[in-house]
């Protein structure tokens, strides 16, 4: 059931929560002004983004990689991303496959993260939804709604009985990831000095030692019979002492996945035969234990093992049957054509399951002895209605007494709660279901119920320890979540999570970042600052900010992005931290997400700077350019070590990062354009070709651009009459020669790079205003290692494309423009913008998502003094801190005209003669050289 309009329509402004967390307070008694509920921000951000449905996009390179997506998700079978959810309600998985990698039982570290791929994936349907309006993608979500709102039903309950297609009739089928096994009374066995143990079996899983039965109190005194030994046959064992005092029985040979078989055992006078299909394949004339030795034992369990690191027996059961004597031979094979109450051998007289149960969860003995047997969870069930997860609370309730990480035992639960719940909330957001608020809600009110019984120095454990206590972005969604449900336990339950020394450090600007895991820490400093929105406590706010200094530049790599093999180094550290592993993607991710939220509050252009740089680099470049039906196609990591060849489907492509790739290829419109709380301005941040619909205004802005290819952009207004000041972004790493213009007329104004150009007027319909941003090639130094440097034109990385994989060497100024560009050193491929080459290497965007080698950082050699490729045959000398000649006198460019070169070059080289650093001789034939050459303007 979908919410009153008035509601739907507050929601809805918020944008996508995802992007932006921007949402209001629909509580009662919160006090909201009314600009802020029909745009959906916070009080305390004096920008607010546009919803997502406002800003279309029109042809560029963003919406090329978004079709790929948008086909991607259109596609999926969304079922297979349910089967792990509803198999750990023990509910029918329709025969789906889960996708494998982290999203799956077979996954990497016993597939512990599983669950949050469906969150990632609801999130990006959303933004499909809300992006294009497609209906495709709102059923998507809906389903998926639906099937977790049953997940969460079933687990609220006893498990009950999924009833199959038996042997005989029907059976009960335990599906893998269920957890669930059959609890048979205590008095099973009677006491029997003979017995015959029955079942038919069809498993559906190959793993080793899932138990069809385990009658025992221990590891010590048991007896059990297991479908699978360590040589993957069937084995039957009994003991009073343990492993090492087995008496046993082993097959031959594997029970077939996925088929019926009729496994039995019999015990008489010190003889034990174990039959496959009739068939007796293993005796034991030695076997002196029987149930009777063993007493009365406290578990009788169907599926269940003993051991606690056994797998549960995942498949189905049909007639199960104990009989207190030892069937013959003839009797088992007549078990194999008929139920055991059609047979010579009758029904077992000490216990009888025929499975013909189609609901609940108790299975009727049919012996006459009462003794009925219980669906059980191994896990017992949730501590709260509201948990909801592909998996047990287990992971939960073990990182409470974790001391250190181990993610075979507990991977990050909170964290996939996170993408769960956020994928909750965006689905609420994007189709207006009412059961995704109420499933959201849920997770986080049971969330608050475990958490809050914890002592502090408990939570501050859990949340310092590296993996299995990593918990993504979940003060962000809650409170998100708290803007929509005004709930003080919401609250509440975001500030469980603070991490105090990390907090505290940051906010008195005291970097320890040094060997932290990245991406844990990253999205922890986006909820701070939704924190400092809810509660105005500074220190939030301080610390998010401090953190992002300590990131840009000082930890940043060219292309916007930041970690090697997932860690921070030293601040500085650069060059030395080059490798195949470099820039994990879900780092790009989360850091724009800080940027844009930070610039929210506080409009430094830096932080939009940063978010041009890492989208048109890292995030463009990290999505493949080609379509799959089965993965996203986005990169783990992005190694820049010279001759790195991106991996676009690490790990079954279900990783984190392919999580946040998948969202980010579906909200490129998120950031283009923002308006001042108060109505008065418009941001565009990013040059991107679009049309925004200013509702409020009544007017739309069209960009129409080929930037990056294009070195500016037009602006068209349309609509009515407004008042606005318009503010043009200026890039850092523009020079001389930025200009706006309005319908012809040149704007008087002066702007600096890394700045914002503020047209304040009244707009008319038809207003056209063109931004001319000139680009020049630049380079950019490692910190720790000047001479290795990663090129730029504009805002484009450009990368060398060969297969070598030591540093290429180039040097840059042997052409270069008096203006100081260095571009004319390089030479331009025919029809392919944007591509060049230098001594016969490619150089491309970053930006292009293949598969070819490439090298994002070279090492930097300029041996002799050039001007305008006339070569003075000199060496460039250098200074003790490594700057060379050629970098003294370039840095001084642009030059009027080469007259004004040549008399920088001369005093540059009288003070470099003077200090020693170059002969007299060589000086003079230094400036000789430059009066020889020609330069291009």
């Amino acid at each position: 059931m979908a919410p009153a309009p008035a509601r739907r329509a507050v929601l809805r402004a918020a944008a996508l929560v995802a992007a932006a967390p921007a949402l209001t307070s629909l509580a009662t008694g919160r006090a909201t002004a009314a600009s802020d509920a029909a745009s959906g921000a916070p009080a305390a951000w004096t920008l607010q983004p546009f919803r997502p449905e406002d800003v279309a996009l029109r042809k560029s390179d963003f919406t090329a990689k978004r079709q790929l997506m948008l086909d991607y998700g259109r596609g999926y079978d969304v079922d297979r991303l349910l089967q792990v959810f509803r198999a750990n309600a023990g509910l029918s998985t329709r025969g789906a496959v889960a996708p494998g990698g982290w999203e799956g039982l077979d996954g990497e570290a016993n597939g512990n993260l599983r669950g949050h791929f469906t969150g990632h994936f609801l999130t990006m349907l959303s933004q499909a939804h809300t992006g294009t309006g497609e209906k495709v993608y709102a059923d998507k979500i809906r389903h998926m709604v639906g099937a977790l709102d049953e997940v969460r039903e079933a687990l609220r309950r006893d498990p009950a009985v999924l009833s199959v297609p038996g042997r005989f009739g029907t059976a009960a089928e335990n599906v893998r990831g269920s957890y669930q096994y059959v609890d048979l009374p205590d008095t099973v066995l009677g006491g029997a000095p003979a017995v015959t143990l029955a079942a038919w079996v069809k498993p559906t899983h190959t793993a080793g030692w899932a138990r069809i039965l385990d009658f025992g109190d221990d590891t010590t005194r048991y007896l059990y019979l297991t479908a699978r030994n360590g040589q993957g046959n069937p084995r039957f064992a009994i003991t009073t002492s343990g492993a090492g005092g087995e008496q046993s029985l082993d097959g031959t040979a594997p029970l077939p996945p996925d088929a019926w078989s009729h496994v039995a055992v019999t015990i008489a006078d010190g003889t034990g035969i174990l039959y496959i299909n009739g068939a007796a394949v293993a005796r034991n004339t030695a076997m002196t234990l029987t149930p009777a030795a063993l007493g009365t034992l406290r578990d009788h369990w169907l599926g269940r093992s003993h051991y606690s690191a056994d797998p549960v027996f995942a498949g189905a059961f049909d007639e199960v049957h104990l009989w207190s004597r030892a069937l013959t031979a003839a009797q088992i094979a007549e078990l194999q054509d008929h139920p055991a109450a059609e047979s010579s051998a009758g029904s077992g007289n000490l216990a009888a399951y025929t499975f013909e149960e189609t609901t609940g969860g108790t299975f009727a003995d049919s012996s006459g002895h009462g003794r009925h047997a219980t669906l059980r969870r191994t896990w017992g069930g949730p501590s709260h209605p509201g948990f909801l997860a592909a998996y047990p609370e287990t992971q939960f309730i073990a990182l409470e007494s974790m001391t250190s990480g181990d993610y075979t035992v507990v991977w990050a639960p909170y964290y996939t709660a996170h993408k769960i719940l956020r994928g909750l909330l965006d689905a609420h957001l994007s189709t207006g279901d009412a059961r995704a608020l109420d499933l959201a809600t849920g997770m986080c009110d049971w969330m608050h119920s475990r958490l809050s019984k914890l002592p502090r120095s408990t939570l501050q454990r859990m949340w310092g320890i590296f993996s299995s206590g990593e918990f993504g972005g979940i003060v962000e969604a809650i409170c998100d979540l708290y803007a929509i449900s005004g709930k003080a336990q919401h609250l509440a339950l975001a500030r469980l999570f603070d991490l105090d020394r990390l907090i505290d450090a940051c906010a008195v600007g005291n970097d320890i970042l040094e060997g932290l895991h990245a991406n844990q820490h990253i999205p922890i400093f986006t909820g701070l600052v939704r924190l400092y929105d809810e509660t105005k406590e500074e220190r939030y706010l301080t610390a998010a900010k401090n953190f992002w200094d300590m990131v840009v530049p000082t930890r940043m790599y060219g292309i916007g992005g930041t970690s090697n093999r997932e860690f921070w180094g030293a601040r500085g550290a650069i060059a030395k931290t080059l490798s195949d592993t470099t820039a994990e993607s879900c780092c790009a991710y989360n850091m724009l997400k800080l940027s844009r939220m930070l610039f929210f509050h506080e409009q430094d252009p830096t932080y939009m700077d940063y978010y041009e740089r890492a989208l048109y680099n890292q995030v463009l470049g990290s999505k493949q350019d080609k379509a799959d039906a089965e993965k996203p196609l986005v990169t783990y990591f992005i190694g820049l070590v010279p001759g790195h060849v991106r991996d676009y489907t690490p790990k079954a492509g279900t990783t984190c990062c392919e999580g946040t790739g998948m969202e980010s290829a579906t909200k490129y419109q998120d950031s283009v354009y923002f308006k001042k709380s108060d109505g008065t301005a418009l941001y565009v941040n990013l040059y991107s070709p679009s049309t925004l619909t200013w509702a409020e205004k009544g007017v739309t802005v069209t960009q129409s651009t080929g930037y990056p290819r294009e070195q500016g952009s037009t602006l068209t207004v349309r609509g009515r009459t407004a008042a606005f000041s318009l503010r043009l972004r200026v890039p850092a790493w523009t020079t001389d020669g930025f200009r706006v213009t309005v319908n012809g007329t040149v704007v008087k104004g002066t702007w600096s790079p890394g700045s914002y150009a503020s047209v304040s007027r009244t707009w008319h319909d038809g207003d056209t205003v063109r931004v001319d941003i000139p680009f020049r090639l630049r380079v950019e130094k490692a910190l720790d290692d000047p001479a290795v440097q990663t090129l730029f034109y504009g805002p484009v990385n450009l990368v060398a494309r060969d297969a070598r994989t030591s540093f290429l060497t180039f040097g840059l100024y042997r052409n270069a423009a008096l203006s100081g560009d260095l571009l004319p050193t390089l030479t331009p491929v025919p029809g392919k913008p944007l591509h060049y080459t230098l001594d016969g290497v490619e150089f491309a965007p970053f930006s292009e998502g293949t598969e070819e080698p490439t090298h994002a950082y070279f090492r930097r050699s300029e041996p002799t003094v050039v001007f305008g490729t006339t070569d003075s045959g000199i060496a460039n000398p250098a200074r003790d801190d490594g700057t060379t000649l050629l970098d003294a006198i370039w840095a001084a460019a642009p030059y009027r005209n080469k007259g004004a070169l040549v008399k920088y070059v001369k005093s540059t080289v009288d003070s470099w003669v003077t200090a020693g650093l170059l002969s007299a001789a060589d000086g003079r034939g230094v400036v000789a050289a430059a009066k020889r050459a020609d330069y291009v303007s």
